[in-house]
């Protein structure tokens, strides 16, 4: 026997072994798996909100600019939700992910190395990019997961979307700490503190990357998986159209509360204690998310899923707005954590529960693309309120109106026929 047959025999055993740990090992998969929403959103993103009050004043920006930041880290993320379908196509969702992954981390390391606003501005957008397609690659696996998992299956498509919190948590305890621990040496330096803490989170991204390889190994794409990783099957855009709008006011409204509430934490007084103490508690309802709404995804296949988490979404986002003291900061942290991540594993159930398995990129996609328009819209939008009278505090009233009109829109989303062509 020549030795290539040799190692293609080895190699499929070893695949097949791998393949057999998603049976034995759900879980386990499941919450490496996660690592991936940690990358794309949790450190790409939402790490941004600890960062904008020092940059802001180190920078001199206003809040319309600091609101631009994140706008183009979304319009990067419409650029890759609408380039996956491709991307997966060519690569299969592992390699994409990893791919994905990778360039995330190299993105944020040289955030940490420039302080002028057009580089900032497109690495924003490239680190976008690079983030959806981990997200839409990520997510695709965690629904083959869950579809080849015996029992369990809307608590492993929760788990995914939960593993956001993950990096939520990272970026709550260690951009304070890399800030503190470089202060003294950017001054000499003559650099920022807060540049430190983007080099952390590429570097944490990095490790991330390395620790996926093995979930990804696990759900690699199979002969019986070709036609999913294609992406041929299609999306009926006008069957999901209530669904649609509904995530994109979702996209539109959250993204504010994330972009800004920690300056408007900042604004009413409290110390950066409580500051870290808020988000890293935000992180760990994210994580805790998994089981509180698996069975909310598992039973529905219409939009009442989306209309509930939104509907909720929406009073957790105007209570820092409305309420006095701190106990409204912490509780809107802590019920926003514990819904927000879980409208998109609602899409995903969605598409899961409606089409068949050839559609789920396409899919998974087309939700993405309505989100990141909603988020192209929301940080601009809710920065330029914020910079007029009010304030922050009716920026974040701005972004729960949006976010109870998606609760309505939710509620206008049926089930499709069982019979429904993709």
């Amino acid at each position: 026997m020549s030795r290539a047959r040799l190692r293609e025999e080895a190699r499929s055993r070893s695949a097949a072994a791998i393949g057999a740990a998603v049976i034995r090992q759900p879980l386990m998969v499941g919450l490496l798996l996660s690592l991936a929403a940690a990358v794309s959103l949790g450190m790409a993103r939402f790490s941004y909100a600890l960062l904008v009050p020092p940059m802001r004043a180190d920078l001199h920006w206003s809040y319309l600019l600091a609101g631009a930041m994140n706008t183009a880290n979304a319009l990067g993320y419409l650029v890759g939700a609408l380039a996956a379908p491709a991307a997966l196509r060519r690569w299969g969702a592992g390699r994409a992910l990893l791919a994905g992954s990778a360039a995330t981390s190299l993105f944020m390391l040289l955030t940490g190395l420039v302080i002028a606003t057009p580089p900032l501005l497109l690495l924003r957008a490239f680190t976008g990019v690079a983030s959806a397609l981990v997200f839409i690659a990520g997510g695709l696996l965690a629904a083959r997961l869950a579809s080849r998992a015996a029992q369990g299956s809307g608590f492993l498509l929760a788990l995914y979307y939960g593993g956001t919190g993950w990096g939520i948590g990272f970026a709550a305890l260690g951009v304070p700490a890399a800030q503190q621990v470089a202060a003294d040496a950017a001054r000499a330096a003559g650099a920022f503190a807060w540049q430190a803490a983007w080099l952390a989170l590429g570097l944490a991204c990095a490790l991330a990357t390395v620790a996926l390889r093995w979930p990804v190994r696990s759900l690699a794409d199979r002969p019986a998986d070709a036609a999913p990783a294609a992406g041929r099957g299609r999306m009926p855009w006008r069957s999901f159209g209530w669904a649609l709008a509904a995530y994109f006011m979702f996209g539109f409204g959250y993204i504010g509360y994330m972009t800004f509430v920690v300056a408007l934490l900042r604004e009413q007084g409290l110390a950066p204690a409580q500051v870290t103490t808020f988000y890293a508690l935000l992180g760990a309802a994210v994580v805790a998310s998994s089981g509180l709404w698996s069975g909310l995804l598992h039973r529905h296949r219409n939009g009442w899923p989306l209309a509930v988490l939104n509907v909720l979404l929406a009073g957790a986002c105007a209570l820092p707005a409305l309420g006095q003291g701190v106990w409204a900061v912490f509780a809107s942290g802590i019920a926003f954590g514990a819904i927000f991540l879980q409208v998109p594993g609602a899409t995903t159930a969605l598409v899961r529960h409606n089409l068949p398995s050839s559609a789920w990129p396409a899919g998974i996609s087309a939700f993405t693309i309505v989100f990141a328009v909603g988020q192209i819209v929301g940080p601009t939008l809710v920065g330029y309120v914020s910079d007029a009278a009010g304030g922050l505090a009716r920026g974040l009233l701005w972004s729960a109106l949006a976010l109870a009109a998606g609760g309505l829109l939710g509620l206008g989303q049926r089930a499709l026929p069982v019979d429904q062509p993709a």
